[in-house]
């Protein structure tokens, strides 16, 4: 069985237990003391040198990165392969958002990271840096129901959790009308869970 090292609170973490959810592919939690820097000791540095959640082990395969963990579990869980698709365009066009929710939008998690847990960072930047990527999503959403393919992949998937979770991190998004549909349109996806701070709608 697959094993998940989580935090309830990480939104990275979150994104996996949405995918596992939404998947119905069974798996035990392994909580982890990330207030406590449990993430940071010698036995989960062995496990990921980057001191960093989520990880995941499913046999002898260990896996760090979010959205690496969310394409294994796509292409090895999904049998109907709607998830990730296979062809080269497709597939390129889910890891263009892949890529900003591991990038860009952390910056909306880093936010978070400080308010929540009082990290250390420039909070006026990251938030002036959350808008201009709520901005450029908020475009993109405009004559979309979905970020790519007409239909929810791991894309959606990976870039869920830090927009929902904005309000923690002090971002307001009440002015994006796409990102807002696109949230409340999320939420309706067979096998959605929520999380503490997923605020909007129902």
């Amino acid at each position: 069985m697959i094993r998940l090292h989580d935090f309830e609170l990480s939104g990275s973490c979150y994104k996996i237990r949405l995918l596992l959810n939404m998947l119905s592919v069974p798996y035990e939690k392994v909580s982890v003391d990330y207030v406590g820097q449990q993430h940071e000791s010698a036995d989960y540095l062995e496990l990921n040198p980057f001191g960093e959640l989520p990880i995941l082990e499913d046999g002898s395969l260990r896996l760090r990165n979010a959205q690496a963990i969310l394409t294994y579990i796509a292409r090895k869980y999904d049998k109907f392969g709607t998830w990730y698709p296979t062809e080269a365009d497709s597939a390129a066009r889910v890891h263009q958002w892949l890529a900003t929710a591991g990038g860009d939008l952390m910056h909306v998690a880093q936010a978070r990271s400080v308010k929540l847990f009082h990290h250390s960072a420039n909070l006026g930047d990251l938030l002036a840096l959350s808008h201009r990527v709520l901005r450029v999503l908020d475009g993109h959403l405009e004559n979309r129901k979905w970020l790519e393919l007409g239909r929810p992949t791991i894309a959606d998937v990976a870039c869920f959790p830090h927009v929902a979770l904005s309000t923690d991190a002090g971002v307001e998004i009440a002015g994006y009308k796409h990102v807002l549909e696109w949230v409340e349109r999320f939420k309706t996806i067979p096998g959605f869970l929520s999380m503490p701070g997923i605020r909007w709608g129902s």
